[in-house]
């Protein structure tokens, strides 16, 4: 019997589904580190004054910049580190943790609404607790 050694085209893989709702993100997502919108916007801050200088980043910096500077939802480190806080004690995954941080729901349904793999991780009880814990560091935060 005769084998060709011959590569021919690669046939294409079937795509990967991906579903945050199941928390399948892909490859690319496994290991990352996941921000809230609000550490984004200390970290392109704190490089604001490098990044202005560079005419082929400007445009696409300030534009990123702007965003999160929109849609932010805790103004000053501290509060952002007592979010943090907030959320690292739950069997929740980092996605989990940052989509609730950056989301701020007002009730448990809602969170679970638009966040579904929660699901039963955490009791409605618990959920409640968090959620009105993080309203009350954006409402209290300082400038």
């Amino acid at each position: 019997m005769y084998v060709s050694k011959k590569k021919g085209p690669k046939r294409p893989q079937a795509e990967e589904t991906l579903d945050a709702a199941r928390l399948e993100l892909g490859e690319d997502f496994q290991d990352a580190e996941c921000l809230l919108i609000s550490e984004v916007k200390v970290l392109l801050e704190a490089q604001y004054g490098s990044k202005k200088e560079d005419k082929n980043l400007k445009e696409v910096y300030t534009k990123a910049l702007e965003y999160v500077q929109k849609f932010s939802r805790y103004n000053n480190r501290d509060t952002i580190v007592e979010v943090r806080a907030l959320l690292k004690p739950t069997e929740l995954e980092p996605f989990e943790c940052a989509q609730l941080g950056n989301l701020c729901c007002s009730e448990y349904e809602e969170a679970k609404s638009l966040i579904p793999s929660i699901g039963n991780k955490i009791s409605d009880d618990d959920l409640d607790s968090l959620l009105k814990q993080m309203d009350s560091l954006k409402k209290y935060q300082g400038p």
